[in-house]
């Protein structure tokens, strides 16, 4: 019984941790919390509230808030204000990861 508890246990938290990464790709030259990165592909993991976008050498810690919607998104798409990364919209999912810091998150929510 311990035996299946155990396997259960470690199954979920792979499966966890597996929904916490995903490949986007940026069609321009986008500034995430004041770094930029190129147009490309880009891996995205969350950890808690920060995410971590990795494009080859190039590691960017940002602040993030995942939402979900009622509705799942058919492909992944990217939100820029003035070349500044806003969303991420997961296609397959209904996540959405809203950029920025608690402040302008609570700010961008207040006004929907």
């Amino acid at each position: 019984m311990k035996k299946v508890m155990t396997i259960s246990a470690l199954l979920g938290m792979s499966l966890a941790y597996a929904g916490s990464n995903y490949n986007v790709t940026l069609y321009g030259p986008t500034s995430v919390n004041g770094s930029q990165l190129q147009a490309g592909d880009v891996k995205v993991q969350l950890q808690g509230d920060k995410a971590i976008l990795k494009q080859g050498k190039t590691s960017i810690e940002a602040p993030v808030h995942v939402e979900t919607k009622p509705n799942k998104f058919v492909s992944t798409s990217v939100d820029t204000n003035e070349g500044k990364l806003r969303e991420i919209r997961i296609g397959g999912t209904a996540t959405i990861l809203v950029f920025g810091s608690s402040d302008k998150v609570a700010a961008t929510e207040g006004s929907k």
